[in-house]
């Protein structure tokens, strides 16, 4: 009876700290997190008037690139200095959460609030998602660094604090959540449910109230989208418009790494030099239309015909409505494909979805000149842009809420499913990897992180009344790149332990993985296990 009590008196105690310190990160990330979001919207607001300005008065365009190599320059060294930064910071913030990447807070913090910020207002086409993400990651470490708790819980606030900073950045309180289990840790454990879930309430709060305070929108969702019930015919429609989006994407994830070698050849300032590329290409194009600036949020909202089939979107220098369409396509996608190519500093979420409506939208037009009834152009824009983004990121659930979440309506449920699973087969069936997952690769194999690492294998007890005692072995987040090889009893009996296995107070386990502070090995582990006194 004494050792059920004090096991439930420590479970209440962790999860006090647990939710006391994803208050604080959510708190934390709400404050920075908006107002970051607020200087993007100006930023937009202010790079579209400047373009126009330029469209308007030719002769301004020399000093326009002037401006963006100049500009890209500054950002480069940055990105040189300051590799957390490099490109939307999400790999190397699900890296951080996983215990593998290292980084100081307050230094990624201040330089991806000021790097993506300088993109946005220079009319780059930069998603606000990505650092949001990464500036939530920041806050978690900061508080747990700042409370001085072990590495443990210092992963788990910058996976809740990057949870919140992705559900800010959208109002979307379950995508964000949902990224912390699908994406950050890749598994399920009550701790990082509740780690985020509380970082994330809190956040949304957070945001909420302040930009009621300064008098700005609040909501997010997309709505010009309007859903009726599909029937047979139309669901042939929406099928050949999901396998040709999951085609586009496989053709952008090739491209994305093609053009990350190509980028890798260019080292002209130390490598700085790069980023006049993709700052002049992609930035010029914003003198071609106003969908090739900002993350594209403006551009889907466009796509949605409210159930009608007509679009509502501005004409590509005159332009009619189909070619407008594949012009805008293509400036989408190559926007995208160098901005992750060079690895500049700015988000790719919005950017990807509005690739994936432009693929929606132009299908829809087409379709409806084949027969399809123009009420399901909308169906098609969504199912495009979920086929399009699950088959890219590899993260079919944080796909599909992420469209009910953004357009706000549940109807459009099975479409949903449908574009969802078409893309991830179609990834499957192309071999591609989850393309964050693969930027992490290379972000570790660039910044030699396992070279600094060394295979140790250590013996420990299970204290009675730790997080460990009664726990199974799956439920347990172990240090990365870690595995539980052997069980031992009381009695001393070894036995091969399995995700299933349950640990109990006396018992011991053997432990190895890889890393470069044995000490710290042992700390996270006795924060599991328990120290013996």
């Amino acid at each position: 009876m004494k050792k059920l009590a004090l096991n439930r008196r420590l479970i209440l105690e962790n999860l006090v700290n647990v939710f006391l310190l994803s208050v604080l990160t959510g708190l934390f990330a709400g404050v920075v997190v908006t107002f970051y979001n607020i200087c993007a919207e100006i930023g937009e607001d202010c790079s579209v008037k400047l373009y126009s300005l330029v469209f308007a008065n030719p002769a301004f365009v020399p000093l326009l690139l002037l401006g963006l190599s100049a500009g890209s320059l500054v950002i480069g060294t940055a990105v040189r200095f300051v590799p957390m930064i490099r490109g939307s910071g999400i790999p190397q913030i699900e890296g951080a959460a996983r215990g593998i990447v290292r980084f100081k807070w307050y230094v990624t913090l201040c330089s991806m609030f000021a790097a993506s910020l300088a993109c946005i207002f220079m009319g780059y086409a930069a998603g606000a998602e990505g650092p949001s993400l990464e500036l939530g990651g920041c806050t978690g470490s900061a508080v747990g660094t700042l409370l001085k708790r072990n590495q443990m819980v210092r992963r788990l606030q910058i996976a809740g604090g990057a949870s919140a900073g992705l559900a800010v950045a959208f109002n979307a309180p379950i995508t964000g959540m949902v990224f912390a289990l699908e994406e950050a840790f890749r598994s399920f454990s009550p701790q990082v449910f509740i780690s985020a879930a509380i970082s994330v309430i809190t956040a949304l709060f957070t945001r909420n109230a302040l930009r009621n305070a300064m008098g700005l929108e609040v909501g997010f969702a997309f709505n010009t989208f309007t859903f009726v019930q599909m029937d047979a015919i139309a669901c042939l429609w929406t099928v050949l418009a999901a396998l040709i989006a999951a085609l586009v994407g496989v053709g952008f994830y090739h491209l994305v790494f093609l053009t990350k070698k190509l980028f890798k050849r260019v080292t002209f300032l130390k490598g700085v030099g790069k980023y006049i590329i993709p700052f002049t290409v992609v930035g010029s194009l914003g003198l071609v239309t106003v969908y090739a600036m900002g993350g594209g949020r403006n551009f889907i909202e466009s796509v949605g015909s409210l159930g009608t089939g007509t679009l509502n979107i501005q004409s590509v220098l005159g332009a009619s409505l189909l070619v407008s369409l594949v012009v805008i396509l293509i400036v989408r996608f190559v926007s995208a494909v160098m901005t992750m190519g060079a690895g500049v500093p700015c988000g790719v979420f919005i950017p990807m979805l509005a690739i994936g409506a432009a693929v929606g939208a132009l299908l829809s037009q087409l379709f409806v000149h084949a027969g399809m009834n123009p009420v399901y152009c909308d169906y098609l824009v969504i199912i495009c842009m979920a086929a399009f983004f699950t088959c890219v990121v590899k993260a079919p659930i944080t796909g599909i809420v992420m469209i009910f979440e953004l357009t706000g309506q549940f109807v459009n449920f099975l479409p949903a499913l449908l574009g969802v699973t078409i893309g991830y087969l179609i990834g499957l069936g192309f071999r591609t990897e989850p393309i964050y997952e693969k930027c992490l690769g290379l972000y570790i194999e660039e910044e030699k992180l396992y070279e600094k690492m060394k295979k140790e294998r250590v013996t420990v007890k299970v204290q009675s009344g730790s997080r460990a005692d009664g726990a199974t072995v799956r439920s347990i987040i172990w240090p990365t790149n870690g595995l539980v090889l052997e069980h031992i009893l009381e009695d001393g009996t070894s036995l091969v332990a399995d995700g299933e296995t349950v640990l109990h107070g006396g018992e011991s386990i053997v432990f190895e993985c890889e890393t470069d502070d044995l000490s710290e090995l042992y700390d996270y582990l006795y924060s599991i296990v328990g120290k013996e006194k």
